[in-house]
This record gives structure tokens, C-alpha cells and sequence, in this order.
């Protein structure tokens, strides 16, 4: 397990504090898990959206209607392909850091976000291992472990980006382990 020293990370470490591993997302485009329903779902609403757009404006209709169909063919061209290219760029922001009293994530498309977690007060951690030692590793209580057990659980109610996570990195069940230790020797 290698520890890449970052300047995003170490940047952000207190004077004390010692950095165990640091890293980054699989960088470059991913399918998810979640592209099964939505590139289906995408193709229509963006093939619907070109469709009526093509049909109004060949039709000769008002310029307002020409206007009114702009948005979805907007929002159709990013869920088909543009989505994939923004959570590129968003991982390539992205690093992870566990520290002798922290685990860190810095992220931000625009800006700078910090979230750090304390290691005294961390709760439950999943691990969520795939292919070839890749894997996520998730801070709290992993929603897909209670689906349907209550209203978090819910289709549609749970954001698998909005979760603490250190997403798709290699050696996660090192990192899974090594943030085990940290926490017993907090």
C-alpha cells in the first residue's frame, strides 16, 4: 500500500498529525451500478427532447415554444453523456487521506471542500469490495444495508454520491484495515 504525498492533503494536516495513506478515485469515466437504469432513462428523455425540439422547429411553430424545448434537450445531452465527463473531472478532484487522528476528503469541482472526520468518534465503516482489490469504503450507515428497513432505506430517498465515502480506490481492503488500527490506537 503506497501513501502519495498530495499538497491537497498535506496542506491540510495539523502540525501533530501523522498521514497514514493518502490517494485518490479510480480516475478517468465509469459505468456505475446505477447507469443500468439510467442510460436507458437517458436515451429517451434526450431522444424524446430532440424529437420534440426537431418537430417544433420544422414545424414553423412560435419562437417560444423553439425556446421551451431547449432545457430538456440541455439536460438530455448531460444525462447521456455529460454526466459521465462531470464525475471524471469531480474524482480527479478528489483525494482521501487517513491521518494518525482523521480521516480526510478533499473534493470540490470549483472550489475546495474539506470533510474530515474524526477518528475517536467514528462510527460504523463498510467496505465494499469489486474487482481486483478496488473498492469503497463507507463512513456510517451504508443505506444499501437497510433497504427497505425504514425511510432511509426507500428507493429514491438514498444518494450514493452524498455518502462519506472514499469511493473506488485501490488496496480498499488495506485501507479498510489500516483505518481500523488508526481508529483502536486513537
Amino acid at each position: 500500500m503506497t501513501t502519495n504525498q498530495f499538497p491537497q492533503i498535506t496542506s491540510k494536516l495539523f502540525s501533530h498529525e501523522r498521514l497514514l495513506w493518502s490517494g485518490q478515485p479510480r480516475q478517468g469515466l465509469m459505468f456505475q451500478v446505477t447507469d443500468l437504469f439510467m442510460v436507458p432513462f437517458s436515451l429517451l428523455w434526450g431522444g424524446f427532447a430532440l424529437f420534440w425540439e426537431y418537430s417544433v422547429i420544422t414545424s414553423g411553430a412560435p419562437l417560444f415554444f423553439c425556446l421551451w424545448g431547449i432545457p430538456f434537450v440541455l439536460i438530455g445531452l448531460h444525462m447521456i453523456g455529460g454526466r459521465f465527463f462531470l464525475e471524471a473531472r469531480q474524482r480527479a478532484g478528489t483525494y482521501y487521506a487517513v491521518t494518525s487522528e482523521r480521516i480526510l476528503i478533499v473534493s470540490g469541482l470549483f472550489n475546495s471542500n474539506l470533510k474530515s472526520l474524526d477518528l475517536k468518534n467514528l462510527g460504523e465503516i463498510s467496505l465494499v469490495e469489486a474487482k481486483e482489490g478496488e473498492g469503497s469504503i463507507v463512513f456510517g450507515n451504508n443505506p444499501l444495508a437497510t433497504l427497505f428497513g425504514g425511510l432511509s432505506g426507500l428507493p429514491g430517498r438514498m444518494n450514493m454520491k452524498t455518502m462519506t465515502q472514499f469511493q473506488s480506490i485501490a488496496g480498499a481492503k488495506q485501507v479498510f484495515e489500516l483505518i481500523h488500527q488508526a481508529k483502536r490506537m486513537a
